[in-house]
């Protein structure tokens, strides 16, 4: 130790703190960049990953604080653009979160997690054909990431182009074959399609390795129930309520497939029709 003392080295901290986050311990990381910044209050890598931690904590208030602090010093920063405006999005402030997302992309017109947020963002709004628009450009930048092509499939789905979907869920699965979200997706597709035995090989599969998935159940309850095989659907619909009470009787009460069973005194108690 030297005569005088020594500060902490910040390198090493910031490599204490990225193993925190790994480890999924946002708070503890915030603390490590906290002393980083008290060294040096303009250490740019410091302030976008303390930002990026205070988001995995939902303090999107702090965040945003933090991105706004960074960019005073690197207005261009694209990653705390597109980082500020989820944070923004998260906060309720759309219009912001879409300008934010609009500047990240004109800051670096090759970070496809702006588009893909953007896209996400113009979804909720209704923007269909839009935000279509936007996740085919991030696809066009970045290829190699499932997500902007599984988020389309979505889109296509919403919009009742459920050919196209279920093509675009089937390309992701021959790319990316460990990815359950697509394989999901493309049993949900199947079952828009009404090829219902061909969705149930599909939410089987999936069943094999998370038996417990609530959603996958449900659709198959729901793809039971379209081959009129309703004592399967209703012990499955039964398992979907015991896990999600709330969301899977509202999404039952609104399926036309389950109309049928609108008279039946077991459904009726399932879903307290």
């Amino acid at each position: 130790m030297g005569l005088f003392g020594s500060k902490e080295n910040p390198e090493d901290m910031k490599h204490d703190a990225m193993s925190m986050m790994e480890r999924n311990q946002p708070k503890a990381a915030v603390s490590i960049y906290n002393k980083i910044l008290k060294q040096n209050a303009t250490d740019t890598d410091a302030l976008l990953n303390k930002g990026l931690a205070l988001n995995q904590m939902r303090k999107y208030s702090d965040s945003i604080t933090c991105f706004d602090k960074l960019l005073e010093i690197n207005p261009n920063d694209a990653q705390a653009l597109n980082n500020k405006g989820i944070a923004m999005a998260e906060n309720g402030n759309i219009q912001a979160a879409s300008e934010c997302y609009d500047e990240a992309i004109v800051a670096d017109p090759k970070y496809a997690a702006s588009y893909f947020n953007k896209g996400v963002l113009l979804d909720k709004l209704q923007e269909h054909e839009l935000a279509l628009t936007v996740l085919e450009k991030a696809i066009s930048v970045d290829s190699r990431k499932p997500n902007a092509m599984v988020y389309r499939g979505i889109v296509l789905g919403k919009m009742k182009r459920h050919e196209e979907a279920l093509n675009c869920f089937q390309n992701v699965c021959k790319k990316y074959p460990n990815n359950q979200d697509a394989f999901f997706q493309k049993g949900v597709q199947l079952a828009e399609l009404g090829r219902h035995e061909k969705a149930l090989d599909v939410f089987d599969e999936i069943l094999k390795k998370y038996k417990d998935n609530v959603n996958v159940i449900y659709a198959k309850s729901r793809s039971k129930a379209a081959l009129k095989n309703y004592p399967e659907a209703l012990e499955l619909l039964k398992q979907a309520v015991s896990r999600n009470p709330k969301v899977i009787r509202n999404w039952a009460k609104d399926e036309p497939i389950f109309t049928v069973l609108h008279n039946d005194d077991k459904f009726r108690a399932l879903v307290k029709l």
